[in-house]
């Protein structure tokens, strides 16, 4: 990941976000907090490149004009942004939720981006600490932009920078106050660019932190993702997309492929959602583009 990468990727997703909580209705997830993280102009910028790429995302949509141009950004978030980001956000917090409930004292957030979600729930401030990790670059862009939203810095917010995608370090989560106790883990939009050795690993040092009963949700692609094209070409779309950027997509899994690879780690698959689970749970009946991506599974896993 270089320099650039880093923040747009994490601007990319906060401009979802934010575009869903302002524009759509129902929300599948309401992140009324991304807005004060991306500038009007940038939020402006984002839209003109969707719109000058629109030949890439469908050759056969109308040429912008001023009375369509609305339309063609929200058909391109809506097909081809926004549904992975929004919905395994929503999976992700609503059993988070359901961890702090059973007694979770801390939340990991691996890849966190312009996460928002401590300054969503100030309420857990004395109930979870919350660790994010994430690559120098994006948490030092992170850090800016909290400071231009005057978003305070808040106490049980740690931030851990480190590269984990290269190597895990455990002693940096230990230094931000990191304890062994039952931890919730989030791992999402991640797996796609590690190799199944990788994630392996990465989990191996992860559940090694903490006890018995804790988790971790995480996306990932299933064995179609190099071969389905998607509504709209968009499966096709997101692997290109993510070679042209320099960072290629590297696995994807059956679920016996999992199964196999975390029961010798001592975990175990609580929760499995699948494209027409997620459809049926985040999207059913909606009335304009969003829909469940297609490849792409949702997963709970624990800690034996």
């Amino acid at each position: 990941m270089n320099k650039q990468q880093s923040s747009i990727t994490s601007l990319i997703a906060a401009f979802s976000r934010a575009y869903h909580s302002q524009m759509d209705t129902p929300k599948i997830f309401d992140d009324y907090v991304a807005k004060e993280l991306i500038s009007p102009e940038e939020f402006q910028s984002i839209q003109d490149h969707l719109i000058q790429g629109i030949d890439f995302f469908n050759k056969d949509m109308a040429i912008p004009t001023k009375d369509n141009v609305k339309n063609l950004v929200k058909w391109i978030t809506q097909i081809q942004l926004a549904p992975t980001p929004l919905a395994r956000a929503a999976y992700n917090e609503n059993v988070l939720h359901h961890e702090i409930r059973l007694g979770i004292e801390q939340y990991v957030i691996l890849g966190a981006g312009l996460d928002t979600f401590p300054y969503r729930h100030p309420q857990l401030e004395t109930v979870v600490e919350i660790f994010e990790i994430d690559h120098p670059t994006t948490q030092a862009f992170k850090k800016k932009r909290l400071q231009e939203a005057s978003l305070p810095p808040m106490k049980h917010l740690h931030f851990v920078s480190m590269d984990f995608t290269k190597q895990f370090q455990s002693q940096p989560l230990f230094e931000q106050g990191f304890q062994y106790k039952k931890t919730f883990f989030s791992l999402l939009g991640v797996s796609y660019y590690l190799t199944k050795e990788e994630l392996a690993s990465l989990l191996t040092h992860l559940f090694a932190l903490v006890p018995s009963g804790s988790s971790i949700v995480l996306d990932y692609a299933d064995e179609t993702l190099f071969q389905e094209n998607g509504l709209f070409n968009r499966v096709d779309n997101m692997v290109k997309m993510a070679a042209a950027g320099g960072e290629p997509m590297k696995s994807c899994f059956a679920y016996e492929d999992m199964e196999k690879m975390l029961d010798p780690l001592g975990l175990l698959i609580y929760e499995h959602l699948t494209p027409p689970a997620i459809q049926q749970l985040y999207f059913q009946n909606r009335t304009d583009y969003l829909s469940a991506f297609e490849t792409i599974h949702y997963m709970h896993i624990v800690k034996k």
